[in-house]
């Protein structure tokens, strides 16, 4: 009988030290330092700055383009990204050690065997094994607290690839936005060098025929000239977006990625609900409020190293000299002097815990400056695109005017070129305007948290 007494013991001692075992925070408790504090009052408005509709923030928004081509480079870039492959690896790393942490608060079980040959001596063969039990008891909540940090900072990992997930979908619509923005510069710009020379054509014919000077001629040489270098740069340009773009989606960057002809239309105005509203959506926020919490708990695990520790073991082992054997061994640490070890241990976890919680702030109010930002150059670029508009109608008929009345020598080419230039830079203004509001309605997207699928 004597065999099983410590395991009576072990289990009643395991018994009684998990009723008086300390008690670890929730979540909500970790973080009340920064929900609960003054300041984040002053840091969270009310309502948005700039104008906005009402209503809940909207998720699918890589469809609300009505693009299916982005749609399917979407969900390309997410399969075959690398960078989010990484950031996936990083996520299983925190995971895993989290597992790893939870492991302390269970018991170690190991088996051993042994066996020794004697005969040289003229002795018997001595064999046998035996089951080993060992396990701390968490008795103050310290090794609980370790374990919900580790869990809390693999949830921070979850959301940060969750955030990555959705800056990658926002950096492929992007990529693909710009990518034909530069196809329409490309083909406008061989439209200009067309039109150039054509300019160069009636220009010589006057020449010839005394109705105009070589000095027009070198002039609108010139011209053309400049309007094929525009056109390679263009087109260097539209290359340069492609490759970007296949970069994001795993591919080779060969920049023969087939873009459309022209860019979509922005899709009506979205709602961006309420400023307090993203502290629980968006994916950074809520890693960098996880963080903050793993810090607590961190610090809390540090203070706890000045409390006794209490460490039970339980041997059963077989022999062929005993047949049958069993030890139990309670052991007790409290720690007296460690040199200043576990006070620096303390300081540093603190500091780590400010860092957490200034850093937590900081994301917050950058995450409202980028939705009061986009939501502004809604109606900023809006407008800057109909002034635009006005701009390249208005200048494109100065310029036919120009043209006529260069064609019965009443102005000289130079007028020509001249209106002919502002209405070239105007067009190419308009089509920069034009994709920065897709580019812009990407970032609000991302800057509220909206899900893309």
């Amino acid at each position: 009988m004597r065999t099983y007494h410590p395991l009576i013991v072990v289990t009643c001692l395991t018994l009684a030290l998990s009723g008086c075992s300390g008690k670890v925070a929730t979540h909500d408790e970790a973080v009340s330092s920064i929900k609960e504090s003054p300041k984040a009052e002053e840091i969270i408005a009310e309502k948005w700055s700039a104008e906005q509709s009402g209503g809940l923030v909207d998720d699918l928004w890589v469809e609300s383009f009505n693009d299916p081509r982005l749609v399917k480079l979407v969900e390309e870039a997410q399969q075959n990204n690398f960078g989010l492959k990484i950031q996936g690896a990083k996520l299983q790393q925190a995971e895993a050690l989290a597992r790893q942490a939870g492991a302390a608060l269970k018991p170690t079980v190991g088996l051993s065997a042994g066996y020794s040959d004697r005969n040289v001596d003229n002795l018997d063969e001595i064999y046998g094994g035996g089951l080993r039990i060992s396990w701390e008891a968490d008795v103050w909540g310290r090794i609980g607290s370790g374990v919900a940090g580790a869990e809390e900072t693999a949830e921070a990992s979850r959301s940060d690839y969750e955030f990555a997930r959705q800056s990658l979908a926002a950096a492929t619509a992007n990529g693909w936005f710009l990518a034909i923005g530069s196809k329409v510069l490309e083909d406008y710009a061989g439209e200009i060098v067309e039109l150039t020379k054509e300019t160069v054509r009636i220009v010589k014919v006057k020449e010839q025929v005394g109705q105009g000077s070589m000095k027009d001629v070198h002039l609108v040489q010139a011209d053309l000239a400049s309007a094929e270098e525009a056109a390679r740069k263009s087109r260097s340009g539209q290359e340069n977006a492609k490759r970007s773009l296949e970069l994001l989606l795993g591919r080779y960057p060969a920049a023969d990625l087939e873009t459309a002809e022209k860019l979509v239309a922005v899709p009506p105005p979205i709602a961006a609900g309420i400023p307090s509203e993203i502290l629980e959506r968006r994916p950074d926020l809520i890693a960098a409020e996880r963080r903050v919490a793993a810090a607590f708990y961190k610090q809390e695990e540090a203070e706890l190293l000045h409390l006794p520790r209490f460490n039970f073991s339980i041997g059963l082992g077989l022999s062929n000299l005993t047949d049958a054997a069993g030890n139990l061994a309670a052991g007790l640490f409290a720690p007296l002097y460690t040199g200043g070890a576990i006070e620096a241990e303390v300081d540093k976890a603190t500091a780590v815990q400010k860092e957490a919680i200034a850093f937590y702030g900081n994301t917050a109010l950058e995450a409202f400056k980028e939705v009061e930002t986009a939501l502004s150059s809604e109606e900023h670029l809006l407008k800057r695109k109909e002034y635009l508009q006005t701009v390249v109608g208005e200048n494109y008929k100065a310029y036919q005017l120009t043209k006529k009345q260069y064609e019965i020598g009443k102005i000289d080419i130079l007028d020509v070129l001249t209106v002919q230039e502002k209405w070239v830079q105007a067009q190419i203004a308009l089509t920069d305007v034009t994709t920065k509001r897709l580019i812009n309605r990407v970032g609000l997207h991302l800057a509220l948290g909206g899900s893309f699928e």
